[in-house]
This record gives C-alpha cells, sequence and structure tokens, in this order.
C-alpha cells in the first residue's frame, strides 16, 4: 500500500489483504535498518483474523521515498502524520527496538490514538558503541555484519531458521546493507527521554524480551517493564532479533495481548 505522508510516497505492507480502517487497526514498526519485511509472518496472521495492518517502511526505508530521520521524536511526529493520511483514528502499536521507542513518541504526542502497545526486543535507552556508527557512516553493509553477529542467539548463528529455505540472518544484511543504518543508530543512541515517557504513560502495554539479548539486555527490558507495568514474556534462547528470529513465539504472544483489547 502506498500513500502520500506530507506529500512524500511511503509504503506500508498490508498483511496480504486490502487495508480497512473500519477494522481494528495494528501498526507494525521496524527497528534500526529493518523494513515491514521484519514482520512477514505477525502482520499477516493478524490481516487474516479481524484485523487491518499496517507495517511502513519508515522514510528513506526501502520502499518509502523521503529522507530518513534523525531522531526518534521526530519519528514519532511522523507517525502521527502516518496514521491520519492512512485514515487511523486509533491503533495498537507494535515496535522492535527502535520501533518501539518511536511508539512511545508516538504515544506521548497523541495517546487517545494508542489502544495498546507491545515491544520486543527493547528497553527505554538504547545506547549505540561509538565504533558501531562509525562503521555505519562508512558501509551498512559491514556495520550490518556486526549486528547481526550479535543480534541472533546462538541457533540462529547455526542456521536454525523459523522459515524452511530461508535465513533470517541473510534476509537481515540484504535489507539493512540498503538502508540508512547510522542515521537510525545515531537517533537511537541520541534519544534520552525513553523512561520518563515510559512512566507518564497509562496505555496497556506488552513486552517480549530475548534472554540471549545483546544489544537490549533482558535487564534493560525488564527495567522497562516495571516502568510501565507492562506484561512480560521472555523467550530464553533467542537474540535481539526476535521478529525473524522467533516469529511464532512473537506472534503468539501478540496474539494472545492484543486480541484480549478487541
Amino acid at each position: 500500500m502506498e500513500l502520500q505522508v506530507n506529500g512524500v510516497k511511503s509504503y506500508a505492507a498490508t498483511g496480504g489483504k486490502e487495508f480497512d480502517s473500519s477494522l481494528p487497526t495494528v501498526l507494525f514498526l521496524h527497528g534500526s535498518g529493518m523494513d515491514h519485511r521484519a514482520w512477514a509472518l505477525q502482520t499477516r496472521w493478524f490481516a487474516f483474523h479481524g484485523f487491518s495492518v499496517l507495517a511502513p517502511d519508515f522514510p528513506g526505508h526501502s520502499l518509502s521515498a523521503g529522507e530518513p530521520l534523525e531522531s526518534i521524536e521526530a519519528m514519532g511526529e511522523w507517525l502521527v502524520d502516518f496514521l491520519a493520511a492512512a485514515g487511523v483514528k486509533k491503533a495498537h502499536v507494535v515496535g522492535h527496538s527502535q520501533g518501539f521507542l518511536s511508539a512511545l513518541e508516538l504515544a506521548k504526542n497523541v495517546p487517545e490514538k494508542v489502544m495498546s502497545l507491545s515491544g520486543i526486543g527493547t528497553a527505554a535507552a538504547i545506547p549505540v558503541n561509538p565504533a558501531l556508527i562509525e562503521t555505519a557512516q562508512a558501509s551498512a553493509a559491514k556495520a550490518a555484519d556486526l549486528m547481526l553477529q550479535w543480534g541472533f542467539g546462538p541457533g540462529a548463528q547455526y542456521g536454525v531458521s523459523a522459515v524452511p529455505g530461508m535465513q533470517p540472518i541473510a534476509i537481515g544484511r540484504q535489507i539493512m546493507s540498503g538502508n540508512p543504518l547510522a542515521t537510525d543508530l545515531i537517533a537511537c543512541s541520541n534519544y534520552e527521554s525513553g523512561s520518563a515517557v515510559a512512566e507518564a504513560l497509562d496505555i496497556p502495554t506488552c513486552l517480549v524480551l530475548a534472554g540471549k539479548d545483546r544489544m537490549t539486555p533482558l535487564k534493560a527490558g525488564k527495567a522497562l517493564a516495571g516502568l510501565m507495568n507492562a506484561q512480560v514474556t521472555v523467550l530464553p534462547i533467542h537474540g535481539h532479533m526476535l521478529p525473524v528470529e522467533a516469529p511464532k513465539e512473537c506472534l503468539q504472544a501478540l496474539r494472545d495481548f492484543i486480541s484480549s483489547r478487541g
């Protein structure tokens, strides 16, 4: 689905069905350097079970035009405009890593539009090693290799895949190598308002966290859960890239949480 947001072409996956704003909407937000393909399984299930789905590519990513947004705050503001362009009055919002930080900013700006928040592999703050940022500025592909080595659990590193015939690390490398990874990483590193925003919100929240997450460690995710009084699911053997490394487990947690809230 293509739409114009502030006069710029934006793309959003709809889970294989035509978007219908009269149905409850689930908004899926990708992490640094990624795009709508991170949510392939989850978007399809919701689209075929009574929901409408939007999984946008943020500006400057994959199928969306425009310049990449340079701050988490700007991403939150863009999401307000995106929902308006799509004709969405309220949505369940799901974000992976950086995507959840932008979801926090969306909820801060228009809390009346956010029916629930779900965070996957995330924390209130996501500091980034300056060396990784420098690598991404020189070569998104090289930085993607480093991130994917750290971002997946041990099983995925040995070739285990939830989708037969597809290797999530290879898919992630292909996506991230062509996207503005450095801009995203800098935005994450500079974002300092997450704890204050999270603590101030009064929105039903669930978090799906990973026991082998070396990018947003489990301890940081649990601290965020405490701030938001969030429902928590921990996947003990997986790493940071949960939407593609453990798509079925993420879907189960999301469907239970979101379906119970209409």
